[in-house]
């Protein structure tokens, strides 16, 4: 069903934004009320939602971007028009430039991105306030789609699965790394799926329905967690991803996906938001387990005071 968006409200008529990580900046100044601009919450929601699928945006028609917002497609185009742009057009060329600037070179341009960006400044302080101030906007960018029903969910598979297993490569591999970490504290036999002294086609071919693997990658996607995400759905195994977009080969892999920003000046990809979303979500699981997490928690202490070691 399509629903209206409540009006838009612009003090000055500011100009629009001119990239994607302005458009993503305003909806965070517009949730706070620091903004020009004044969005209705479905108005604010579907803005919200546009900028964390720029491929989408670029490439699909008003009316199919429309139809998978559940709203019209003049609604759609009206919003736009009262952001401050021309037309959908327009509005959909900020996304068009950003995908054709985004093709190849990721990480020497988010280096040359920060050096030039430094070049003749020694405002050492001004780049880690900088980062943190991106990594709050990528909090609130996840937070602004989370589902409790979707949380709830995948919360329960997590802590209800015989075996969880976590795979990410190269800085995903942190997180994946740190999740497995925590869901260990609380539930037993959960691990990398790439642990040293196993192959993934031989830590795959021990998991069956039931069991649960959790995938992330992010822009520029990794064709082996997509391939090892698509093989294990194909084979029964209940698929969570974390990932960065709708656009991302993992979306339609997953049963459960998790949208998580991560546009900021580091010079790879921003894990910040990624960590928050973790604790978060071990939290949960913790939760839903109740007492067999208490119980957990106990016996590790217990084997922590036998070995002399203080939990940290």
């Amino acid at each position: 069903m399509n629903t209206p968006l409540a009006p838009v409200h612009l003090t000055d008529s500011p100009l629009p934004p001119r990239s994607v990580e302005a458009l993503r900046e305003l909806v965070v100044r517009i949730r706070r009320g620091e903004a020009e601009v004044s969005l209705g919450k479905k108005a604010l929601d579907v803005v919200a939602r546009l900028v964390d699928r720029p491929e989408e945006v670029a490439v699909r028609s008003i009316t199919e971007l429309a139809a998978s917002l559940s709203v019209n497609a003049s609604t759609l185009s009206r919003l736009v028009r009262n952001l401050g742009y021309t037309g959908f057009s327009d509005f959909q060329g900020v996304f068009r430039e950003r995908i054709a600037a985004g093709h190849g070179n990721f990480y020497s341009r988010q280096g040359h991105r920060l050096i030039d960006a430094d070049a003749g400044t020694d405002d050492y302080v001004g780049v880690v306030v900088q980062l943190a101030r991106e990594s709050i906007a990528n909090v609130d960018g996840f937070l602004s789609q989370l589902d409790a029903t979707e949380l709830r969910q995948a919360a329960r598979q997590l802590a209800r699965a015989r075996r969880v297993r976590l795979f990410g490569v190269r800085q995903i591999h942190a997180v994946t790394s740190l999740l497995s970490y925590g869901l260990s504290l609380v539930r037993p036999d959960v691990s990398l799926l790439d642990a040293p002294g196993q192959g993934i086609a031989e830590a795959l071919a021990q998991l069956s329905r039931g069991d649960v693997l959790v995938v992330s990658s992010v822009k520029p996607y990794s064709r082996r967690v997509a391939e090892v995400a698509r093989i294990a759905g194909e084979s029964g195994i209940a698929v969570i991803a974390l990932t960065d977009s709708r656009a991302s080969p993992l979306a339609a892999r997953a049963g459960h996906v998790f949208f998580i920003p991560h546009q900021s000046s580091f010079i790879s990809n921003s894990i910040g938001a990624y960590v928050v979303f973790c604790e978060g979500l071990v939290n949960l699981v913790a939760k839903e387990l109740g007492g067999k997490a208490l119980r957990a928690l106990e016996r590790q202490e217990r084997f922590l005071d036998a070995l002399g070691v203080e939990m940290r």
